[in-house]
């Protein structure tokens, strides 16, 4: 059987090391796709060091982890009939090892796969899964699962929440930027995100109307921007600090999105109708109807792509390939990396 070269996670709280595991073969709806692309997220620094718990969802071990994932159709399984041998393909993967993206070879679910469309490079196109799949989730989602809005793609979607504020913390984090992009098509405004001053080009021009220094209080900054109640705010960091603020500065009856689990007494603000929700941006999670939202959302992403109405992160390749991974990691973990996508080559790996 052939092998390839993936970056292995061999046990909880292990160290990865670079080592071969065969090319799986596509089974009935999968892909086989060589993964020219693979884009770091925080979420596997915080799968290898446990936090939250959450090196269970790398079970059984050893793992390959890597779900952000750009790279060219090599051969299909049974059944499949949208995607053909040489389409160039973004996928979000899985935390399994034949459908994880720190190899160079991975097995994608076609129902979570978008062809990338002409002018969009593999870099930027492994930038976008795991992000614009969070971003959306936690906008149009029903609650509890999301805020409950109506998806741009939807008939009547775009603009229909025109003179909404929504405030979002992180604007410059990758899951932040997609969340922009995504408000502006929804037709909120004023669009108001916290980040650092030199990333305020680039979020404005995602479609932010004011960027806020994520080093002061953001209330001041707000009450003289809109003096309409704030009952959407999108907290893409979730540290608790910010977390804490965002709650502070919800309106009766409104939501707030946290990519992380929420570490105040959701309880507390129920008596004024407040309500606050984790979003969980993985296509494979087993919540109900997760996968249905997850299919209709990546049938939809290709059209935006297309058209332009949604873009990339800017994207910073580390040279290396596999082996460049564990020290993008600890960037990550570091907060060392502001307005950029790490990505590697898995092919460069020597």
């Amino acid at each position: 059987m052939a092998q390839q070269k993936a970056l292995i996670l061999p046990k909880p709280l292990g160290s990865f090391e670079v080592g071969e595991k065969p090319i799986p073969s596509p089974g009935p709806g999968d892909l086989l796709v060589r993964v020219e692309s693979a884009g770091l997220q925080p979420l596997e620094w915080k799968i290898q060091k446990n936090e939250h718990g959450l090196s269970k969802f790398a079970e059984p071990y050893p793992a390959v982890l890597g779900v952000d994932i750009a790279g060219t159709v090599e051969a299909v399984g049974e059944g499949v009939t949208r995607f053909a041998k040489g389409d160039r393909v973004l996928t979000q993967g899985h935390v399994v090892p034949d459908k994880a993206g720190f190899q160079q070879y991975t097995l994608a679910d076609t129902d979570f796969t978008t062809k990338i469309p002409v002018g969009l490079s593999f870099d930027e196109a492994s930038t976008l899964p795991s992000s614009a799949i969070s971003a959306a989730f936690g906008l149009y989602n029903p609650l509890p699962r999301g805020a409950g809005l109506t998806p741009p793609w939807e008939a009547g979607g775009r603009e229909k929440h025109a003179g909404k504020p929504i405030l979002i913390f992180g604007g410059s984090s990758s899951v932040g930027q997609l969340v922009i992009q995504f408000a502006k098509l929804s037709g909120l405004s004023p669009i108001i995100t916290t980040a650092s001053p030199h990333n305020a080009p680039l979020l404005k021009s995602l479609g932010a109307t004011h960027v806020v220094d994520r080093s002061l209080s953001p209330a001041a900054a707000i009450a003289g921007i809109t003096s309409a109640p704030l009952t959407l705010i999108y907290d893409a960091v979730s540290f608790g600090e910010t977390q804490h603020a965002a709650w502070r500065l919800l309106a009766p009856g409104g939501v707030l999105v946290v990519t992380l689990p929420p570490v105040f007494d959701v309880e507390e603000g129920k008596s004024e109708g407040k309500t606050a929700m984790q979003v969980f941006g993985i296509a494979h999670a087993p919540l109900p109807g997760q996968r249905e939202s997850a299919k209709t959302f990546f049938a939809a992403l290709e059209d935006l792509l297309k058209k332009g109405e949604i873009k990339p992160n800017p994207v910073r390749v580390l040279p290396g390939g596999l082996n460049a991974i564990p020290e993008g990691l600890q960037e990550l973990e570091e907060g060392r990396v502001s307005g950029q996508k790490l990505v590697v080559h898995p092919h460069e790996t020597q």
